[in-house]
C-alpha cells in the first residue's frame, strides 16, 4: 500500500518497492513505475497502484464424473501482473489520495475471473472420465490440463495477467464414495492381515508341537537312560551277590576245612587219650579219675569213705600190685 502525505496544496506519495504506481493526470499517464516516490496536486491527479509480487489464491472445485460422482479438487494458483498498464485499464485499481488504499477491491474481481475459469477446466476434465479412471490418474494430469488451459486462455493476456504456477492437493470422491472404494482395498488388506495372523498362529503351533516332540524325545532319552541304570545297577547287584556268595562258600569251605582239622586232631588226640588209658589198670585210672575230680572242685568241706570203698581200693591195688613183674 502506498503511502500518501498530504500538506495544504500538496501532496507526496511514496511506493513500496512490489509495488507498481500509474499517475494520470486529465486522462494521460504521467509517471508509471515501481517504487516511485513523487509530488502530486490531488484536485488533479489520478493515481493506481498495483501489486508486482506473485499472488496466490485457493482452488477448491466440486464437479461430477463421467459416471455422476461428486469429486473434489484442492490447491492453489499462483498469479502476478504481467502488464500492470493493461490491467489498470481493465481492472480499477485507483487509491484514495489521502488513504493511499484502494478505493475497490481489484484482487477479489481477479481471483474470481481466475477462479471462474479454473472450475470451467476442473469441471470439463471431470466430465470426461469415470470416478475410478480419475482417481488412478491422480492430480497430475489435471494440474497439466488446467495449467495448459489458462496458458492458452486469452481473457488471461487481454488483461494482462500471468499464471505462475497451480499445485493441486488432493483429488477425492465424496466421503460414502471414498469409503465404498476403500472398502475392498481394506478387505484385501484384512484379508493379508487374517493370512498373516494364520500363518504366524501356524508357525506357533508347529513350534510348541516341535518343542512337544523335543520334549517327549527328552523324556523318553531319559526314560531309557534310566532303565539301562536300572539294568545296570540289578547287573552289577547280581554280580556283587554272585561275589559275595562266592566268598561265603569259600569261607564256609574254609570254616568246614579248619573245623574238620581241628575235630581231626581233637578226635586224634582223644583217641590217643582213649588208647593210653585202655592199656591203663582200673585202679589207675580211678586214680586219675579222683585227681581230675579234685581239680575240678574248689574246696572239699566233707570227705565220706565208706569201709566198703576202702576195701575195694585195697583190693584192687593188691590185684595190680601181685600181677606186677617182680625186679
Amino acid at each position: 500500500m502506498a503511502h500518501v502525505r498530504n500538506f495544504s496544496f500538496a501532496a507526496q506519495l511514496r511506493a513500496d518497492a512490489s509495488s507498481h504506481v500509474i499517475r494520470y493526470r486529465k486522462g494521460r499517464v504521467r509517471q508509471s513505475g515501481r517504487g516511485l516516490v513523487f509530488w502530486f496536486r490531488p484536485e488533479t491527479a489520478s493515481i493506481a497502484e498495483l501489486p508486482m509480487d506473485d499472488r496466490e489464491m485457493a482452488l477448491f472445485v466440486k464437479g461430477r464424473s463421467q459416471d455422476f460422482q461428486t469429486v473434489a479438487v484442492q490447491g492453489t494458483l499462483t498469479w502476478r501482473v504481467a502488464d500492470p498498464e493493461l490491467l489498470a485499464a481493465r481492472v480499477d485499481f485507483t487509491i484514495g489520495l489521502r488513504s493511499g488504499s484502494w478505493t475497490a477491491e481489484p484482487i477479489q474481481r481477479i481471483e474470481t475471473r481466475l477462479a471462474g475459469l479454473v472450475n470451467q477446466a476442473v469441471l470439463q476434465y471431470l466430465a470426461q472420465a469415470p470416478v475410478q479412471a480419475l482417481l488412478d490418474r491422480g492430480p497430475d494430469p489435471l494440474r497439466g490440463a488446467l495449467q495448459a488451459a489458462l496458458a492458452h486462455d486469452p481473457a488471461l493476456g487481454e488483461i494482462g495477467l500471468e499464471v505462475v504456477a497451480i499445485r493441486l492437493t488432493n483429488l477425492a470422491p465424496s466421503a460414502e464414495l471414498e469409503r465404498a472404494l476403500q472398502t475392498p482395498t481394506f478387505e484385501a488388506l484384512q484379508q493379508k492381515a487374517d493370512q498373516a495372523t494364520f500363518e504366524r498362529r501356524a508357525l506357533a503351533v508347529e513350534k510348541e508341537r516341535a518343542i512337544a516332540e523335543n520334549e517327549l524325545a527328552n523324556r523318553t532319552e531319559l526314560a531309557r537312560r534310566e532303565q539301562q541304570l536300572i539294568a545296570e545297577e540289578a547287573a552289577n547287584a547280581r554280580t556283587r551277590a554272585a561275589g559275595l556268595a562266592e566268598a561265603q562258600q569259600v569261607e564256609a569251605a574254609a570254616e568246614a576245612e579248619r573245623i574238620r582239622t581241628v575235630e581231626g586232631a581233637k578226635a586224634e588226640a582223644e583217641q590217643a587219650h582213649i588208647a593210653i588209658y585202655r592199656d591203663l589198670p582200673p585202679a589207675v585210672l580211678l586214680g586219675l579219675a579222683a585227681r581230675d575230680l579234685a581239680g575240678k572242685l574248689d574246696t572239699i568241706e566233707h570227705l565220706n569213705v565208706t569201709p566198703d570203698l576202702l576195701s575195694s581200693l585195697l583190693g584192687e591195688f593188691r590185684r595190680e600190685a601181685s600181677a606186677l613183674p617182680a625186679r
